[in-house]
């Protein structure tokens, strides 16, 4: 079982990571589709994601999921908040019954110093201390996160999200950063980094 990650935040709220190795039929066995998707790659990503909320919570509903406007998913008695994030071969979840939350997974690449401008101020890069492709990615990650704990659309990474404080371990650390969008939200965000895999999560 390529269970890759699991962290027990508190007593509210858990995360997991799994490393995409099986087929269909795998998750099919205890999640079923609820969308076509065309795409193999991406129909194994929408049933990791799935599993891995059942995982977390063995009576996760996750046949009364629906989609917002927002793309986002959700439980509209919100008895449960949640979040959900694929790449390459990962998939991530997290769970709150508590609070809302945001979870983000990236890998690392240079791709990400060709957008830096487009969602990053000149005041934001100055707090790391270095223009690293892992840190940029870090960022990215973080206000991704904020985006999907926010779940509403229409976020400006650049106007509406502002990191004020970057602090870095080699294998994570801790992101504050201010929500500017209907109100002011404060928030604190944390990531862990996997080789060239990187992992944030909010909740608040």
């Amino acid at each position: 079982m390529p269970l890759f990650y699991q962290h027990n935040i508190n007593d509210n709220t858990q995360l997991a990571v799994w490393h995409i190795g099986e087929d269909e039929n795998f998750f099919l066995e205890k999640v079923q589709l609820q969308k076509k998707i065309n795409h193999p790659h991406k129909r194994l990503q929408h049933l990791a994601g799935r599993y891995l909320l059942q995982l977390l919570d063995p009576a996760f509903p996750v046949q009364a999921i629906e989609i917002a406007a927002s793309n986002k998913p959700l439980l509209t008695d919100n008895s449960l908040h949640f979040s959900i994030s694929h790449c390459g071969n990962y998939a991530g979840a997290i769970v709150s019954n508590t609070k809302r939350v945001g979870i983000d997974l990236e890998i690392v690449t240079p791709k990400i110093n060709f957008i830096r401008h487009k969602f990053l101020s000149e005041k934001e890069l100055r707090l790391l201390p270095s223009v690293s492709n892992t840190l940029l990615t870090i960022l990215w990650s973080c206000k991704e996160a904020v985006y999907k704990w926010y779940g509403h659309g229409g976020v400006d990474f650049k106007a509406h999200i502002h990191i004020d404080e970057v602090s870095m371990q080699e294998d994570g650390g801790v992101i504050r950063c201010k929500f500017l969008k209907d109100e002011t939200e404060n928030l604190t965000l944390y990531c862990k980094l996997f080789n060239k895999i990187c992992l944030t999560w909010v909740e608040h």
